[in-house]
């Protein structure tokens, strides 16, 4: 059990780092306001950073 947390705790960062590489500061404050909403079971919160990863993600094509 142990390993298997400490392998979804190395793949947690790598993405955080991967969003913050490609989409900057915003992409990481959207993906922080997805997992807290979603933590806290806050629909208005997990809204919120979605919305904002699909501006940033769609942002070239518009």
């Amino acid at each position: 059990m142990p390993v298997l947390a400490l392998v979804s705790a190395v793949l947690v960062i790598a993405f955080e780092q991967l969003v913050q590489w490609r989409y900057g500061a915003a992409g990481l404050v959207g993906l922080l306001l997805l997992t807290i909403g979603i933590k806290v079971k806050s629909p208005s919160l997990s809204s919120a950073g979605a919305v904002l990863l699909a501006l940033l993600v769609a942002g070239p094509a518009l």
